[in-house]
């Protein structure tokens, strides 16, 4: 088997190494959903490190679809050209870039988390919700059901912005189908009561992620890839199972989705998760193992020889790192110093090597 720092294909790209940053909100975009010097520096950082894919921040596809007006987007030209020095940067730097595509639904319209994170009123700068059916998240106030007239909008917003992804130069799309956010709502019958095509039975609750797989494959390059994170389960009875992920998996996949990005909760404001090292981990060893989709494992992975025997065991074929590489961007040259005494560093700062 393959070990953390061995290369990894899929379709036409390659990553150098199975350590790769995992999508986090940064709530810091300079108006319009503008990438500003504080995203070169953000994820420059980490590719100074040595990961070998940086998924930015979740990146809205329309106005509406932002999780706080400081997000990210690529729903316009104009942020395309503002993107660009943050990509080539990470490219000159050695890693590939990601950018993790969103519509937030009705978790939509937040303050920042170190402004409370609750729901901003229209007249404070928010903005109505809409979502999957009528059922408000804890604290929120109930969406607006989507028409089918406006989800065709919506599929066309995640093409549009993929395309702008292309032109920015990012080498990697990932759906952000997780956390309670609109894809996620969708998949959820916790969230879903519809009763037309997007609701009801699993193939239903899915269709609108299908839909949207569909339309950005058919604006992104047959040779780059394309990643769906899900929530793996809600962990709530009711809710969004393990099993469906192993049922969605193949699905995805026959749609032209590349990897599983398995995290998990988020649409339920209380549910009861046991978090410690690794505890996601058994998601994507059972997408792996059953369904032979490649996956990701993320979830408080912090050491080098965990993160390690998670590839070795075939468990997933990447693991993600977040908080631990916003503790210390470096980790993935000391990982490779420690697993292989051998392993080289580059060359401007191979005078600090261990």
């Amino acid at each position: 088997m393959p070990g953390l720092f061995d290369p990894l294909t899929l379709r036409g790209t390659t990553f150098k190494n199975r350590v790769w940053v995992a999508p986090m909100c940064q709530y810091a975009a300079g108006g319009d959903g503008l990438p500003t010097p504080y995203h070169l520096a953000h994820y420059g950082q980490f590719a100074l490190g040595g990961a070998a894919l940086i998924i930015t921040e979740a990146t809205a596809v329309e106005p509406a679809g932002r999780l706080t007006p400081a997000d990210v987007g690529l729903w316009a030209d104009e942020q395309v050209a503002a993107w660009r020095p943050t990509v080539d940067f990470m490219h000159e730097a050695g890693s590939l870039a990601a950018v993790q595509l969103v519509h937030a639904g009705r978790k939509a319209s937040a303050a920042p988390p170190w402004q409370g994170g609750v729901y901003l009123q229209p007249a404070d700068g928010g903005w109505p919700l809409v979502g999957a059916s009528p059922i408000a998240f804890e604290g929120w106030p109930a969406p607006a059901e989507l028409t089918p007239a406006q989800l065709a909008d919506i599929v066309a917003n995640f093409a549009a912005a993929a395309a702008r992804a292309h032109q920015a130069g990012f080498d990697v799309v990932e759906l952000h189908a997780a956390h309670g956010y609109l894809l996620h709502q969708f998949l959820s019958p916790l969230s879903n009561h519809r009763a037309d095509d997007y609701g009801g039975d699993f193939a239903g609750r899915t269709r609108l992620l299908l839909e949207v797989l569909d339309a950005v494959r058919a604006q992104w390059p047959d040779d780059a890839p394309v990643l769906v994170r899900l929530s793996a389960t809600e962990w709530v009875d009711g809710g969004w199972t393990a099993d469906d992920t192993v049922a969605l998996a193949p699905l995805l996949a026959a749609h032209g989705a590349d990897l599983i990005d398995c995290s998990s909760g988020g649409n339920v404001h209380d549910a009861k998760i046991p978090m410690a090292p690794g505890y996601q981990v058994p998601f994507a060893a059972r997408v792996r193992r059953e369904t032979g989709v490649p996956a990701s494992a993320v979830g408080l992975i912090t050491e080098a020889r965990h993160a390690n025997a998670i590839i070795a065991a075939g468990d997933a074929d990447a693991v993600l790192l977040a908080r631990e590489l916003l503790r210390n961007p470096h980790w993935p040259l000391l990982a490779a110093a420690e697993l292989d005494p051998s392993a080289p560093w580059p060359v401007r700062y191979v005078r600090a090597r261990p």
